[in-house]
């Protein structure tokens, strides 16, 4: 067969990009590392911690890293290049909506709207909310234990939330993944609840048995720890604002149709929708579907930090990676 009959299939041909996050250990800004030597990636069940955020519509890699020549002799001749200060962003629309969606977009603190109790003071980030309930040694990521009678209080379809109380302590909360930095005990005041209000430990809840519940996806940020309690929680919101800032490791994925796979992978990306690309600044877009009606999308924007690439030590903030079709000429 001619070299010319395999070139069809080294044209990458993909219907969308879908996206993939997973927390990076804000205590040693260490990444979630995606090995392209790692065996196939399955889109459909990503490897934990990965989570699936689902299709991204208007996809767009930016560079501005400045490259210049070393020139010398008498007509300042070219002799080496040399690279200046790195900077990488990404920008894309996410078409679903969800807890992490919205974070990423927002870029600071998202917080869960607990159930509130009777009687609470109002808050617009949500009022005083009813007290939690204890889960029991032997919880798991995907089974939650609780006291006799006590898993009735959260139906099938309950959202929840997974943590343990604030005590006052000052740095990262949250189990598993960082949720907010808190510099000033005195800024929480006396909110146990605090915790629960911001982590990613949420799960929904899709069978209810005598003295547990079992979630339809594991909890994100993993088992939950001695002390934890669960809250129901009735929505999400985020908040303009806010000196707390998000960073995750982003893997974006081009499904191959045809012609092989493109991988992105940036090990660190912090939201920065602050320098949006969009001219308006837009923070959420309308797609018409059948007017009147339209899907609301939303805008996210991040900016890549550096890492040090172990099999040599250069500093990085992306890679690309091909995996070609079978058969396909190597070049």
């Amino acid at each position: 067969m001619s070299t010319s009959a395999l070139r069809t299939a080294m044209v990458p041909i993909a219907r969308q990009m879908r996206a993939y996050f997973a927390p990076v250990n804000r205590a040693t800004e260490t990444p979630t590392i995606f090995d392209p030597a790692g065996g196939a990636f399955v889109l459909n069940v990503p490897p934990s911690p990965w989570i699936d955020l689902g299709w991204i519509e208007h996809f767009e890699r930016s560079h501005s890293t400045p490259t210049d020549v070393v020139r010398s002799g008498g007509r300042s001749l070219g002799t080496t290049q040399f690279r200046g200060p790195l900077e990488a962003r990404v920008d894309f629309n996410f078409v679903e909506w969800g807890k992490l969606q919205m974070a990423l977009a927002c870029g600071s603190e998202h917080m869960n709207v607990l159930a509130p109790m009777s009687g609470g003071t109002p808050s617009p980030s949500g009022a005083t909310p009813a007290p939690g309930i204890s889960v029991m040694p032997g919880s798991t990521a995907s089974e939650l234990i609780f006291g006799s009678g006590a898993a009735s209080a959260f139906p099938v379809g309950s959202l929840i939330a997974v943590d343990v109380d604030y005590q006052q302590q000052t740095g990262y909360v949250g189990s598993g993944i960082a949720a907010a930095y808190v510099s000033s005990a005195a800024a929480v005041k006396w909110d146990p609840n605090y915790v629960r209000r911001v982590t990613f430990n949420v799960g929904r809840v899709a069978e209810v048995t005598a003295n547990s519940v079992l979630l339809s996806q594991p909890l994100p940020g993993g088992a939950p720890a001695n002390g934890a309690s669960v809250q129901k929680v009735v929505a999400f919101v985020d908040r303009e604002g806010g000196s707390f800032f998000q960073e995750w490791s982003g893997l974006f994925v081009a499904e191959e149709e045809s012609g092989g796979r493109v991988c992105f992978y940036y090990p660190r990306l912090s939201p920065n929708p602050g320098t949006q690309t969009n001219e308006s600044g837009a923070r959420e877009q309308l797609v018409d579907v059948a007017k009147p009606l339209a899907a609301i999308s939303l805008k996210a924007s991040f900016v890549a930090l550096p890492f040090t690439d172990t099999n040599d030590g250069q500093t990085v903030l992306c890679y690309r990676s091909y995996f070609p079709a079978s058969a396909a000429a190597a070049y």
